[in-house]
Formats: C-alpha cells, sequence, structure tokens
C-alpha cells in the first residue's frame, strides 16, 4: 500500500527503552494488513528532547504516525507538543495500561525506562539461549549438548539451525549435529536421555532441489557429490540408522515452515511425546 505519491506510509516505533514491546504492537497490528501496508523504523533510547526534535524533522511532511513508550512524563509531552504542531497522529502504546494498573492497584509507577528488560528474567534467558544456539551450532563442540535442552540432529540442509534460532528466541537451549556418514557422532549424543534428542529428516527430491539451490548460490556445480541423490539417499539411511540408535522421535520436515517443526519439537519438549 502506498499514498498517490507512491511514498510508503512509515510508522515510527519510538521508545526510551529497546523498543521491541512498542514494534511487536506495531508489527502484529500491521499483520491485519497483510503486513505490508506502512515500513515500521524503530528509534530506540530516545532520552533527550533533541531526539524527538530530530525524529519530528525526519517525519514531517511524510504519511506516517508515531507509536511511542515513553514512560518520562516530560518526555512524552515534548513529543506530543512537537507532533501536534506538525500534525503527525501520535498512538501511546503503553500508557493506557499503564494507568490502567495503577487505578486498579492504586500503587504508583515508576516511570523508569527499561524495566522491563531489568526485570524480566526471561529476556536475559532467552539472550543465554541465542548465545547457546550460536556456540554449538552445527557441532561445533559436543560438550555443549550435555548442556542443552534439546538436540536436533539430521543431515546437512534439514532446517536444523534455523530451527534452533527460533527455539532461541522462546527461551529454549537447543543445540545441533549433523549426521554425516564420514564422521562418527559424538559419543556425547547416546548418554543424553532420549527425551532430550529429536531427529529432522526430509523427502530425498527435495533435498535434492534445495542442495542443488544452495551449490547454485555458492558457484558450484550442481551436480556436485553433495546434492546427487545417490549421496542423499546414502545419507539419509545412515541418518536413519543413528535416529534409531538413539531412540529419538522422528519429525519429517518435508514442506513445513521453520515456525512448524519448532512447534512440534516444542510439543515433544513440553509434552514428552514419544511417538511420531
Amino acid at each position: 500500500m502506498s499514498t498517490a505519491n507512491g511514498v510508503k506510509p512509515v510508522v515510527y516505533v519510538v521508545s526510551d527503552s529497546i523498543g521491541e514491546t512498542a514494534e511487536f504492537v506495531v508489527r502484529a497490528a500491521a499483520s491485519q494488513f497483510d503486513g505490508s501496508g506502512v515500513e515500521i523504523k524503530r528509534v530506540p533510547y530516545v532520552s533527550e528532547k533533541c531526539h524527538i526534535a530530530d525524529i519530528i524533522d525526519e517525519a514531517a511532511g511524510k504519511p506516517c504516525i508515531i507509536a511511542y513508550t515513553l514512560v518520562i512524563q516530560e518526555m512524552k509531552e515534548a513529543l506530543l507538543q512537537m507532533a501536534q504542531e506538525k500534525g503527525i497522529q501520535t498512538v501511546d502504546i503503553m500508557g493506557p495500561m499503564i494507568q490502567g494498573i495503577q487505578k486498579l492497584t492504586n500503587l504508583q509507577p515508576a516511570l523508569k525506562p527499561g524495566l522491563l528488560h531489568q526485570l524480566d528474567e526471561q529476556y536475559f534467558r532467552k539472550v543465554e539461549a541465542i548465545e547457546f544456539a550460536v556456540k554449538y551450532d552445527d557441532g561445533k563442540d559436543p560438550r555443549g549438548i550435555l548442556h542443552a535442552d534439546v538436540i536436533l540432529i539430521g543431515v546437512s540442509r534439514t532446517s536444523k539451525t534455523p530451527v534452533c534460532m527460533y527455539l532461541a528466541h522462546k527461551r529454549i537451549k537447543a543445540a545441533n549435529v549433523p549426521l554425516v556418514p564420514e564422521v562418527a557422532p559424538p559419543e556425547e549424543l547416546f548418554q543424553l536421555p532420549r527425551r532430550k534428542v529429536i531427529g529432522l529428516t526430509i523427502s530425498p527430491s527435495l533435498l535434492n532441489g534445495i542442495r542443488t539451490e544452495r551449490l547454485k548460490t555458492l558457484g558450484l556445480a550442481g551436480t556436485a557429490d553433495y546434492a546427487s541423490f545417490e549421496r542423499i539417499m546414502g545419507e539419509l539411511e545412515y541418518a536413519d540408522s543413528i535416529m534409531k540408535r538413539v531412540g529419538c522421535p522422528i519429525i519429517n520436515v518435508t514442506n513445513k515452515a521453520v515456525e512448524e517443526t519448532a512447534a512440534k519439537v516444542l510439543e515433544y519438549y513440553y509434552r514428552g511425546e514419544r511417538n511420531v
């Protein structure tokens, strides 16, 4: 969607902290319009009136609105005044909820920026899980799998890394181990409770297409052994034998989005289901 002059509308997300809460709300609202109707610009750590003035100057004359989570009253008033002078619409994302809780509890809000991240243990667990996923990606350090919540195993290009990163944002420490016939899997893999390990598999034809495209992006011939059906079938059979030896559930990721695969992994993780 764009205006009559072809300019795409902009939502400025202004925050005195990191701004991810406000951006999440804006993106959720934008999704009701297929998510493509507006451009979202996050402006974090706005702590001075001069910062607000810069934002207003940039936004002036554009088709836009300013969504904000400013908790310091002086900063909020400055934004509202400057935006009103330029005819810019504003949306207070956090203010009404703070006022509602204040009336409900008869308590006074701290009105201190960044308290959510300072107090929210889950936020730090997410950061820790992301760092864990990066450190122990692709079997870089087998010792890490002993400390993981979930370990994904499978052949190359079965979405192990993106699923691990998705799980990390859910505060799950996920590691992954590639299964390659020429390399024995780490012994640590067989020391784990079976409930922690989940295998990922895929149809040979789809894997062939994925690997062929991968080789093209690397400037290599699509006929390389990496993408051959014979090689793929050998790898999948080997991976299946390892998964059976571990005794883990197996998820077929064929035509599944990362979110779908991650949801199934979480189902096993939380419920301890062992049936595929």
